[in-house]
């Protein structure tokens, strides 16, 4: 059943924040300054170290992420 509530059906047509990964470059008290792996530059509130890869929505540190080792395979 749709809901009758003209608000709650406004706020289920906008997209939700998107949980994206982090690497933190700087902290200042529980503030981070994070790159995106495209470049982007944000600040988020949390906890965390430098060179630290994290989980961000919406300005938050939700915790670490797993880091992925490099591995380069020649052809």
């Amino acid at each position: 059943m749709a809901s009758t509530n003209p608000y709650t059906a406004l706020l289920a047509l906008l997209p939700s924040y998107p949980l994206q990964i982090a690497t933190i470059t700087a902290m200042e008290g529980d503030v981070a300054r994070l790159v995106l792996p495209g470049g982007g530059v944000l600040t988020a509130r949390g906890a965390g170290a430098v060179g630290d890869q994290v989980f961000v929505r919406d300005g938050v540190i939700e915790g670490r992420a797993p880091s992925m080792p490099f591995v380069q395979v020649e052809i």
